[in-house]
């Protein structure tokens, strides 16, 4: 795929990621929709995966203290693209090799990015401290410093764009 087609998507998928953590919340499912449409693969298994991440919201459940949502779905969708399936689950290709290495390419961009792929420890590095998410008077002092303003919105956005980019460079949207 050209480089200047795979920059036109990548910046789609991080425009449509900003925009749906925005306006929707919850970041797992939000960089999984931006990757559905930017890369045009929303189809009956790419939505059963946005589904399935409902729970992976804000560390999952919101609790703070698992992997960031964003890092999930793209973790995901990456999956979706190159993953081992059910009805292979011997593995003798070892596909789930391949998977765990371009997973780490994008575990990699969060690190030195963010330092962490951590939902509290991104918090810390973008807001200044963690949030407890789950109460009202914490989740009003998570929005004022900006979480759905500019911070986990590009955190998402970043995440699309990462998962895409990671895809195209190992050739994985030209099939």
């Amino acid at each position: 795929m050209e480089k200047k087609t795979v920059e036109k998507i990548a910046k789609k998928a991080y425009d449509l990621g900003f925009s749906f953590e925005k306006e929707y919340r919850g970041c797992a499912q939000c960089a999984i929709a931006a990757l559905q449409d930017a890369l045009e693969v929303r189809n009956p298994e790419t939505d059963a995966i946005f589904k399935a991440a409902t729970g992976m919201a804000g560390g999952g459940a919101r609790q703070i203290d698992g992997n960031c949502g964003a890092y999930a779905g793209g973790t995901m969708m990456i999956g979706y693209h190159v993953g081992r399936e059910r009805d292979n689950f011997a593995d003798p290709e070892q596909i789930r090799m391949e998977n765990f290495r371009l997973v780490k390419k994008l575990h990699q961009r969060f690190i030195d990015e963010f330092g962490t792929v951590t939902c509290s420890e991104i918090h810390t590095r973008t807001m200044g401290r963690p949030f407890y998410i789950e109460d009202p008077d914490e989740f009003q002092k998570f929005e004022n410093a900006g979480a759905h303003t500019d911070k986990c919105t590009r955190v998402v956005a970043l995440a699309a764009k990462w998962s895409t980019e990671i895809l195209a460079e190992e050739g994985y949207l030209d099939k």
